[in-house]
């Protein structure tokens, strides 16, 4: 991660690494997202304070420097989505201030964050679902690479984990007796999702033709030159998949996430269910596929309905 330069006293410097220590180390953040929350942080401190800002400045703070900061974030074009985990960030080290009796500065609280744009997932129907899993193992450079792409796939798509969480994967996690596959999602938050036979398989037939030795513990998914592979090559392989088949451009590796969710939902199965399978902490976010649910059937409606005709 690229060193952050915060507009800082020494005394504020320190303040921000103990906070940092705390996102770490008992919130259990990820490193990537503690670099997120940093660099809000530091974005903050830039644009509202002309000299190094001290705990002092921070608790003088008014509501108009808090609104002058997003008002300014909002003319830059910054997505809504950015702005909103900013003010998050921000919020955040301010509560983190207040319960660590540092400061305490009631302005924040009236700060609310912009509402963001409705998204409502894009996933695939079943028939191209399967078309990108047979096809996976063809585009490849050569026979194991394409094994295991169809093995990463097949995944994501059968499993509805997120490309982080197959990727994570170690030798042992999966064997031919497997029923089960527990995940540690985000926030480090465990699941248990159940494994279909056709996963198994697939990532037998990969295990059979991958040139290194794989030994338990060590990672399950390989690169080219046999170190941990990267979503970054599994999102190429995709757009070469999306390109090949004539998919739309929102085909992703987490497309097929939301593909599972959304076939499931279709079958009937109820939303708590894919909560859980899907390893979501609110409901809430669970329900947008009720949303895709509702526009395929209005899609299926203004197809065949007489009067539509």
């Amino acid at each position: 991660m690229r060193p952050i330069d915060f507009n800082a006293d020494r005394n504020l410097s320190a303040v921000i690494e103990q906070w940092q220590s705390w996102l770490l180390n008992e919130r259990r953040f990820s490193e990537h997202t503690l670099d997120g929350y940093s660099r809000d942080l530091a974005v903050f401190l830039k644009e509202t304070f002309s000299a190094p800002a001290s705990l002092d400045d921070l608790r003088n703070a008014e509501v108009r420097d808090f609104r002058r900061f997003i008002a300014k974030r909002s003319a830059e074009n910054i997505e809504k989505s950015s702005l909103s985990r900013e003010i998050s960030s921000i919020k955040n080290f301010y509560k983190w201030l207040s319960k660590e009796n540092l400061i305490k500065n009631p302005a924040i609280s009236v700060i609310s964050s912009p509402r963001k744009s409705k998204i409502i997932p894009k996933a695939l129907d079943a028939d191209d679902s399967f078309d990108v899993l047979i096809e996976a193992k063809n585009i490849a450079l050569n026979e194991w690479q394409g094994l295991r792409d169809r093995a990463i796939l097949t995944l994501l798509y059968g499993c509805g984990l997120r490309i982080s969480e197959a990727l994570n994967l170690n030798v042992g996690d999966i064997t031919e007796k497997s029923e089960t596959l527990r995940i540690k999602g985000k926030g480090n938050k465990e699941r248990i999702v159940p494994l279909l036979p056709i996963i198994w398989k697939n990532i037998q037939s990969y295990l059979k033709k991958c040139p290194y030795q794989l030994k338990a513990g060590e990672p399950l998914f390989l690169g080219a030159r046999g170190e941990r592979i990267t979503a970054r090559v599994v999102q190429r392989q995709v757009q070469k998949l999306r390109l090949y088949l004539g998919l739309p451009d929102t085909f992703t590796p987490h497309a097929l996430r939301h593909s599972f969710a959304t076939q499931l939902l279709e079958q009937g199965t109820d939303l708590r269910s894919i909560q859980e399978l899907l390893g979501h902490s609110s409901l809430m976010t669970t329900q947008r596929y009720t949303d895709v649910k509702t526009e395929t059937l209005q899609r299926e409606y203004h197809k065949s309905h007489p009067l539509e005709k």
